[in-house]
């Protein structure tokens, strides 16, 4: 054993590699006894919920859910060479041949109003983040579309029901336009049933005060970004605008598989993504690893992203 290791390390390695098993038959009978499901259950292996402060907002990232991909390189530039893909993730050390992407919408609390961006797969992932934040869908007074892939309306509707029954709902006018004429079967599932309770935004407009949509058009026909403005402080919801931290960052240029129109979203990427790193604002990208807020700094032709790290606890 090397010297540098103190006892109290030596016996949190020892501990870490004695069996499970082994470790439960430590413990009394008694304790035994009264062990339940909720104390051994194992705690999640990624928080689902980050809340941050910006300015007199509350900014709480939600992690509904995590999906393991393989061949990644067949949705991320997907106009790059093997060679090309395979460098790029050893220069950032991530494997190649696999992925994690996480579905991460955003609550926004402003004082009166509780405003939910996006919904996940499922509603089952979406209400399980909320209730690890403290929150119910009941809270939920507003439930704004960022676009309408299936990973951002899923939680929508519970077995046909909506799952807030509380909110108003917002989303693009394009957007909604598009995929009203596109027979999705999710849209027609989860969004046609609630279309008269919409309100629809264009670029430009005020979801609220301090909350403006942006347009990020490209991924989808009429996605939508949006800047949180409160005291003086900023933060950009970037959506769907990049992917992935590397591949959809670094080479804002490489096509995605799930970009409606590649060329358009390559623009929005550079456009907005510039933006974000010329007036250095923070900003939550729905896959970003979780909690999916950072800042980006030129690289390249691209930009590199900069986790967040106490900014926001000071």
């Amino acid at each position: 054993m090397p010297a540098d290791i103190t006892r109290r390390t030596a016996m949190i390695t020892a501990t870490a590699a004695v069996p499970l098993g082994a470790v439960a038959l430590a413990g009394s009978a008694a304790q035994a006894q009264t062990t339940t499901q909720e104390t051994t259950d194992m705690p999640p292996a990624i928080p689902p919920y980050r809340r941050l402060t910006i300015g007199a907002f509350t900014v709480t990232p939600l992690l509904a859910g995590t999906r393991s991909m393989e061949n990644p390189h067949g949705t991320f530039g997907t106009n790059a060479s093997k060679e090309e893909f395979d460098e790029i993730s050893a220069e950032n050390f991530i494997p190649s041949d696999a992925s994690l992407n996480g579905f991460t919408p955003v609550l926004v609390e402003t004082g009166t109003e509780t405003i939910l961006f996006d919904t996940g797969l499922t509603a089952d992932g979406m209400t399980a983040a909320l209730h690890a934040a403290g929150k119910s869908a009941q809270d939920i007074t507003h439930v704004v579309i960022t676009h309408m892939h299936g990973d951002h309306i899923g939680g929508v509707m519970t077995d046909g029901t909506p799952t807030f029954p509380n909110a108003e709902y917002l989303t693009g006018q394009v957007e909604f336009d598009h995929w009203s004429q596109s027979g999705n079967e999710m849209f027609e599932a989860n969004i046609r049933p609630l279309a008269d309770q919409f309100t629809f935004l264009n670029g430009g407009d005020n979801l609220r005060p301090g909350i403006t949509a942006i347009e990020a058009f490209g991924h989808t026909p009429g996605m939508l970004a949006f800047l949180i403005e409160s005291d003086g402080a900023r933060l950009m919801l970037t959506a769907d605008t990049v992917n992935h931290y590397v591949w959809s960052l670094q080479k804002p240029e490489w096509t995605v598989r799930f970009d409606m129109d590649s060329d358009a979203a390559a623009a929005t990427r550079k456009a907005l993504l510039g933006r974000i790193a010329e007036e250095k604002l923070p900003f939550i990208g729905y896959h970003m690893p979780f909690p999916g807020v950072g800042f980006l700094e030129p690289k390249g032709d691209g930009f590199r992203f900069i986790p967040m790290s106490y900014q926001f606890n000071l």
